[in-house]
């Protein structure tokens, strides 16, 4: 559950889907935030220390990588919501479906 405690903030998320395109550098990953690059490291050691991102050593860079495995757990708990969502997500449409047919009062039929 640490991973959702990481993932709860906006900018962590934005980290991962970035390196959900691939490995990168730190400076990579902070040159599209309006924070600071201390910030972004902050960001990245949380991630890190839930286990979501690895890290290994290129000459001087750090290059970190998205680890799925904390992913595929929160996905394995999240599955029995999935399908409850789903279930209440589809009468919502048929309900949705049924009012664009059913003609309203004072309206042709």
């Amino acid at each position: 559950m640490e991973a959702l405690q990481a993932l709860a903030d906006p900018t962590r998320r934005e980290l991962l889907a970035l390196l959900a395109r691939g490995e990168r550098t730190a400076g990579e990953l902070a040159a599209p935030f309006a924070v600071s690059r201390p910030a972004i490291s902050r960001h990245l050691r949380v991630l890190r220390e839930t286990g979501l991102v690895r890290v290994r050593a290129d000459g001087r860079e750090r290059r970190y990588a998205l680890d799925p495995a904390p992913l595929r757990q929160l996905d394995q708990w999240l599955e029995p919501y999935r399908d409850l969502w789903a279930q209440r997500l589809d009468a919502l449409d048929t309900e949705i479906a049924r009012g664009r047919r059913a003609p309203r009062n004072g309206d042709p039929a």
